[in-house]
């Protein structure tokens, strides 16, 4: 079965002023620049982009033009919209600024970027689960009030929720640590709603898991990776990127991480020859 609709999650890009790497060490334009190119290179239909935070690594404006200048080119060839949410390295005036559009000397720091928009049908709602200065998460009682406002009236296809911060607990201290904080509150709201799955990234890492019933998938970093097994004691960053599509299946919503370190190919076939021996094996096993 064909997917009903796609939608591409780029997370934590960490996008620094050119030329600059993060941690010395990783050339996040160069991430951005070759996941950009598969999936250009694909020819596949994306429904929308969604970019969960973390654009920049340091709410640098300068970071967020070339981002805009990087993705948008691409998201109108795919026929793509594009979803832009804060993360704990961004800033909210040039965030606002240079990728909402929003008019300069207008934007209100104090203010959480929350948005909501109907695509093929499924409502994605995002939500700012950022503190200015902090790491951690946190959802406003606002927040969670205009949350349960939109979803008094279900979507024709659903909703997809999306919010930097997982809204759940992590077996690492430093993961644990700068998750979102009372996500009870926010299970409250979506209990019964119409929300078919929470969409975050942060962590750096590709894990799932459940709120209120409702799946929770923590896409992969598109910068570097932490490594969830290191040593007792350690906290450590490797180098190794990715990125995850979200497909609408009939009734099923579904999330597959897609690897995008440089990699020698095991096989490439065409898709109908492979098709053919699949059904062939099923013809004699019958």
């Amino acid at each position: 079965m064909m997917s009903d609709l796609t939608i591409v999650q780029l997370t934590d890009t960490h996008l620094r002023p050119a030329g600059e790497l993060v941690h010395g060490v990783v050339d996040t334009d160069a991430n951005l620049a070759r996941v950009l190119t598969q999936l250009r290179a694909a020819g596949q239909h994306v429904d929308a982009l969604v970019l969960s935070g973390d654009l920049s690594d340091n709410g640098s404006p300068e970071a967020y033009r070339r981002l805009r200048a990087a993705v948008e080119p691409v998201a109108a060839e795919l026929g793509a919209e594009i979803v832009y949410v804060m993360g704990n390295h961004d800033e909210r005036v040039g965030f606002g600024e240079q990728l909402l559009d929003l008019a300069p000397g207008s934007v209100d720091p104090a203010l959480p970027h929350d948005s909501c928009v109907e695509i093929a049908g499924l409502r994605v709602i995002a939500l700012d689960s950022t503190t200015p200065l902090r790491h951690e998460g946190r959802l406003e009682l606002e927040q969670l009030a205009w949350l349960t406002e939109r979803l008094r009236v279900p979507a024709p296809r659903g909703t997809l929720l999306v919010l930097h911060h997982p809204p759940i607990p992590s077996p690492m201290a430093t993961t644990d640590f700068l998750k979102l904080e009372d996500a009870e509150r926010l299970a409250d709201v979506l209990a019964g709603s119409d929300v078919r799955m929470i969409l975050c990234g942060h962590n750096h890492l590709t894990a799932a898991a459940a709120v209120a019933g409702i799946p929770v998938w923590i896409g992969p970093a598109l910068s570097y990776r932490i490594d969830p097994m290191a040593p007792v004691g350690r906290h450590r960053g490797l180098a190794g990127f990715g990125y995850s599509r979200i497909d609408l299946v009939g009734d099923t919503m579904l999330a597959t991480a897609i690897e995008a370190t440089p990699a020698a190919a095991v096989y490439d076939r065409p898709e109908a020859e492979v098709l053919e021996q699949l059904a062939a094996i099923a013809a004699r096993t019958r």
